[in-house]
């Protein structure tokens, strides 16, 4: 089996994926509201009971809003690392990708509202 194949190397960079997502956590307070309007999310489908086809929704636009912030939060890091004072084209880079993460959470919110409101009113 290939080294990179091997069940060792596999959980070492499993191990490396969640201590980024824990460091996110910690370090960025958009993060830290996304567990929560997620945690929230979570508990209103287990309350209404959702059926397969709404979860599947509801988890795809939820996955859509971690992989953009995760993406969010790495370009920035890398941006700090590269070129740590004011630059107007890396100001502009993270303005997209935060932007990329707005939109991603709009998406969301909608696809909860549809699912959820439905289930309320």
């Amino acid at each position: 089996m290939p080294p990179d194949l091997r069940p060792r190397a596999r959980l070492r960079s499993m191990g490396h994926a969640w201590r980024g997502l824990r460091w996110m956590l910690r370090s960025q307070a958009n993060a830290r509201v996304h567990l929560i309007l997620t945690t929230l999310v979570i508990g209103a489908g287990l309350a209404t009971r959702l059926d397969a086809c709404e979860w599947t929704l509801l988890v795809l636009a939820i996955a859509l809003v971690w992989v953009a912030e995760a993406m969010n939060t790495a370009i920035e890091c890398l941006a700090d690392a590269l070129h740590p004072e004011h630059h107007p084209l890396i100001g502009r880079a993270k303005d997209v990708a935060a932007g990329a993460v707005l939109l991603a959470a709009l998406g969301a919110l909608a696809v909860g509202v549809l699912i959820l409101l439905g289930r309320f009113g």
